[in-house]
């Protein structure tokens, strides 16, 4: 495979495209984005057998079973970025190594139904959070030590909207080619 092809495969839909500026009507559909994802990770996943569960999205990527525990992991850690943004001043928050996470026990099981229990669970409360935001709100930022840059709530809804899109992609993608990387 060459290099264009691999980088199609690691990024179905486009790398994410930092919005230092955005409108109300942009973080409208970055919530709606974001309330839609347990619904559509369940229906790609929630009937998958044990065999497709392990089907990889890309050559050396993760099974379609690490993409979903790896959503709820990762929604875990931004919702709480945002409850920490949201009342304390500049909080700096803790990176985490999702490749390690990934190689754990509980990324590694066949049983994907609790972790699309806790996507479910946390999305339904993000989206009740995102939606009470104001645009003074938005503009509230944390600091990610890992990039060295204070990143403000807006901008990180993006990036959730297109996680939530790119993993999606992920998962279709494996199912498309059956895991035959």
């Amino acid at each position: 495979m060459n290099p264009q092809e691999l980088e199609k495969l690691k990024y179905p839909i486009g790398q994410h495209h930092e919005h230092i500026k955005f409108t109300m009507e942009d973080v409208a559909s970055w919530i709606s984005d974001i309330a839609q994802f347990p619904a559509q990770i369940s229906s790609l996943t929630e009937n998958l057998s044990a065999e497709e569960l392990n089907w990889l999205h890309r050559p050396d990527g993760w099974t379609i079973k690490q993409l979903v525990h790896h959503c709820a992991d990762s929604h875990m850690n931004s919702f709480m970025r945002f409850k920490l943004a949201l009342t304390e001043d500049t909080p700096s928050i803790k990176p985490y190594y999702e490749g390690r996470w990934a190689k754990l026990p509980d990324a590694n099981m066949d049983e994907v139904s609790d972790s699309l229990m806790i996507i479910s669970g946390i999305h339904r409360r993000w989206a009740v959070l995102l939606n009470s935001l104001d645009e003074k709100q938005l503009h509230r930022t944390f600091y990610h030590p890992q990039h060295r840059q204070e990143m403000n709530l807006g901008t990180t809804t993006s990036m959730y909207s297109w996680h939530c899109k790119h993993h999606l992609a992920h998962i279709q993608q494996a199912l498309t080619h059956k895991g035959a990387f």
